[in-house]
C-alpha cells in the first residue's frame, strides 16, 4: 500500500457537521489519506461517496483504503481540483449532493515528503504543486517573477512585513544562479530576515506558504468553489470547509455570508426588492476550532477553522 499518512483534522466535528444520511451522496474534495472519507463511508448504507483529490498519489491511496470497506455503497474517484465540483457531480451521474467536505490544508504526507518541495526543513526540488504533472513550480516563481510580483505574493499570501528585503535577497541570488531546492531558498530567506523576526519561528515558513498558495491558486478558487458547490446541493445538504489561515477563512466567511443573505439591495432600502430568496443558513456563526485533546495529538490542527452552511430550500 502507498505510504500516505495524514491525521484528519476535526474528524468528529466534520462528521457531525455533515449530518450524514445513510443513503445520501457525499463529496470529499480533498480525500487525502481517506481519514474523513472512511468515516463518511462507514455511516453510509446504499449511499454514494465521491472521492476527489488533485494529487494522484493521494487518490490512489484513498482507493486502496476505501475499496475494502465500501460494502454496498458506491465510491467514485476523481483526480480533479475541488473547484470543479459541478462537472465532477455531472460525470458521477448523481442528481445532487447531501454533503460536501473540503479540507484546504496540505497533508502531513506532502509536507513530510521532501521531494514534494513543500517543506523548508527538508531537502528537495522547489516544486510545491499538488499535481506534479501540470502547472508552474515554486522554482519557476522564485526565478522568473518580477520584484513587484514577488513582493505582492509575499505580502498578500504570506503576510510578510519584511517582504522587500526577502525579495532583494532572492534577486541577488538568482542573478548568480537559479534556485533549485527548498533548502537553498530557506537559507536565503533566513539570511535576509531581520534578527527580531527570526525569534518568531522559522523565517521561511510564511514565504513557503505564500509560494504554495500562488503555485496552486489556493485562494483564487475559494469563492467559485463554494458558489459551484452551492449549486449542486440537495435540500438539507451541508457544505463543510476547513481552512488553515486567515486569508482562506475570510474568503469562506464572506462566501457563506452571501449564501446566508443573498439580498443585493442597498442597505438603506426599507424592504427587499431584488427578489433574491434565502436558500442557505449558516450552521456555524463563529468557526469551530480543534479542542485541547486534538491539539495535543495533532499540533497541525491549531490553525484549523471549520465553517458550515446548510441548504434549507
Amino acid at each position: 500500500m502507498t505510504r500516505f499518512e495524514h491525521i484528519p483534522v476535526m474528524l468528529n466535528q466534520c462528521i457531525e457537521g455533515l449530518n450524514i444520511k445513510p443513503q445520501g451522496v457525499y463529496l470529499d474534495g480533498t480525500v487525502g489519506g481517506a481519514g474523513h472519507s472512511s468515516q463518511i463511508l462507514k455511516r453510509l448504507s446504499g449511499g454514494t461517496l465521491i472521492a476527489v483529490d488533485r494529487d494522484p498519489v493521494a487518490l490512489q491511496t484513498a482507493r486502496e483504503r476505501l475499496e475494502p470497506i465500501k460494502g454496498n455503497n458506491t465510491v467514485v474517484y476523481a483526480n480533479r481540483n475541488y473547484s470543479e465540483i459541478s462537472s465532477i457531480v455531472a460525470e458521477a451521474g448523481v442528481q445532487g449532493l447531501d454533503g460536501v467536505l473540503i479540507d484546504m490544508g496540505v497533508s502531513s504526507h506532502q509536507f513530510d515528503e521532501g521531494e514534494r518541495g513543500f517543506s523548508y526543513q527538508k531537502e528537495g526540488p522547489l516544486d510545491m504543486r499538488m499535481n506534479q504533472s501540470t502547472g508552474m513550480t515554486a522554482a519557476d516563481i522564485v526565478n522568473e517573477y518580477s520584484p513587484e510580483e514577488l513582493n505582492r505574493i509575499f505580502r498578500e499570501y504570506g503576510e510578510v512585513t519584511y517582504a522587500t528585503a526577502i525579495t532583494a535577497a532572492i534577486l541577488r541570488r538568482r542573478e548568480r544562479e537559479p534556485f533549485r531546492t527548498t533548502l537553498e531558498l530557506a537559507e536565503c530567506v533566513a539570511n535576509a530576515t531581520p534578527a527580531k523576526f527570526r525569534r518568531q519561528g522559522h523565517p521561511a515558513r510564511q514565504i513557503f506558504q505564500a509560494l504554495r498558495i500562488e503555485v496552486n491558486d489556493e485562494l483564487g478558487v475559494v469563492p467559485n468553489t463554494i458558489e459551484d458547490a452551492s449549486q449542486c446541493m440537495n435540500v438539507g445538504g451541508r457544505i463543510c470547509v476547513i481552512s488553515f489561515h486567515s486569508l482562506e477563512d475570510r474568503l469562506i466567511k464572506k462566501a457563506f455570508e452571501k449564501l446566508d443573505n443573498p439580498c443585493t439591495c442597498p442597505p438603506d432600502f426599507p424592504i427587499c426588492v431584488c427578489g433574491k430568496v434565502k436558500e442557505y443558513r449558516k450552521v456555524t456563526g463563529k468557526p469551530i476550532v480543534a479542542d485541547a485533546e486534538e491539539l495535543e495529538l495533532n499540533p497541525r490542527s491549531r490553525s484549523a477553522k471549520l465553517r458550515i452552511v446548510e441548504k434549507i430550500r
